[in-house]
């Protein structure tokens, strides 16, 4: 079996702007391994968060390809990569991307109940994994009425309730202080070491970077080491 959760070979993406041919990605090859954790640093346009996208499923490639625990993500319909995506992947956004008008168990449930398990068990999950991210005092309230760092930490509670090989992280921790910042990094290692998910995170703070493990640099649309 495979110790590889993600690879991807060759990436390009180039987009018209207004007439212009604009490539994004360059040719991008990755490689995560199963437990790894990876961060992604570089200056603002050089392509992190559209290698993301990619990735992810979120956008398709111009050429190359994506395998995501064992399948070619650009050669599934989008149902299959729908269900492959729930699965397999976990996001994390700069901003927690939670419903407003659910409360926080029923946000952090909502991947479980996507993937048919019952509500029963979905909300026995989503409890469980709350007290572990140091929520369980907060699952009947609003994301509106937790700080930045608690609705991180549901983010990051989301993000993890199915089990996923691999969590993509797109700047976690920008929109947070210092200190909260640090919090949720020392959440993501605990978790990465108790679950055996992989993170590749991308972000500009060179701090938090190198707590993650292995840091790669983007470049004009490359990784350059």
């Amino acid at each position: 079996m495979s110790n590889t959760i993600l690879t991807c070979r060759q990436l390009t993406k180039r987009y018209d702007q207004g007439g212009l041919d604009v490539e994004v990605l360059k040719g991008v090859d990755l490689n995560i391994q199963i437990g790894e954790r990876v961060a992604i640093m570089g200056a603002s346009g050089s392509g992190k968060s559209t290698l993301l996208h990619l990735l992810g499923g979120l956008d398709k490639a111009t050429s190359g390809e994506v395998i995501l625990a064992g399948v070619n993500i650009n050669k599934v319909n989008a149902i299959k990569l729908a269900k492959l995506r729930n699965k397999s992947l976990g996001f994390i956004y700069q901003s927690h991307h939670l419903l407003g008008e659910f409360t926080v168990l029923e946000n952090v449930a909502m991947p479980l109940l996507i993937a048919g398990e019952s509500v029963k068990a979905a909300t026995i999950k989503s409890t469980e994994l709350l007290k572990r991210v140091g929520l369980g005092h907060r699952i009947e309230h609003k994301p509106g009425e937790l700080s930045g760092g608690e609705r991180q930490r549901a983010a990051v509670a989301r993000a993890l309730i199915n089990k996923p090989g691999l969590v993509l992280a797109d700047e976690p921790t920008g929109n947070l202080d210092s200190k909260t910042a640090d919090q949720i990094y020392q959440l993501m290692l605990e978790l990465n070491q108790e679950l055996q998910v992989s993170f590749l995170v991308v972000t500009h703070d060179h701090e938090l970077a190198t707590k993650i493990g292995k840091v790669l640099h983007m470049e004009d649309g490359l990784i350059v080491g």
